[in-house]
């Protein structure tokens, strides 16, 4: 299965866009999405996806009442899971946070083949125990070219995908 991890989308809308196409069009099933979305006028553009979005709050996410109802009411194919959350499909365990601190402590357990976070705007990919931390990067442009990451949950193997 390919997992599309993004992060730090800054309702950035057109960049936000290119990346759930080129998710789409690499073959993503999932998208794992670290925090700092921002707005719920974003929502349409990642169920526009057509495949399950798991996300998390960043420390700029606004309205998080209105994100989380949105995603239970209209946008079903989104799911909120708080501050970290955890997914498992065929036997593989991912978890995802905003933060960096958070995810160590995720990756420590050795319990999940891939931990993601977000929220300094830099790809970063570590090898750890069980499996890969990883942070994609950012949508939104601010420090590096806009982009996100894709991984492999057979192979363990990520790539940075530009956009």
């Amino acid at each position: 299965m390919i997992i599309a991890v993004m992060s730090d989308s800054h309702d950035h809308v057109e960049n936000t866009r290119r990346a759930v196409e080129t998710a789409v069009r690499e073959g993503a099933s999932l998208i794992i999405h670290c925090g700092d979305l921002v707005a719920p006028f974003m929502l349409p553009i990642l169920s526009a996806a057509g495949i399950p979005v798991h996300a998390v709050f960043g420390n700029n996410d606004g309205d998080r009442h209105l994100l989380t109802k949105l995603s239970l009411t209209k946008f079903t194919r989104i799911t909120f899971h708080g501050h970290w959350g955890r997914i498992e499909e065929g036997g593989f365990s991912a978890a995802f946070t905003h933060y960096h601190e958070t995810a160590l402590g995720l990756a420590s357990s050795s319990r999940h083949g891939l931990v993601c976070y977000g929220h300094t705007h830099q790809y970063a990919a570590e090898r750890t125990g069980a499996g890969l931390l990883l942070n994609p990067g950012d949508v939104m442009g601010k420090d590096e070219p806009p982009g996100f990451a894709l991984f492999d949950t057979k192979t363990g193997l990520d790539r940075r995908v530009s956009i």
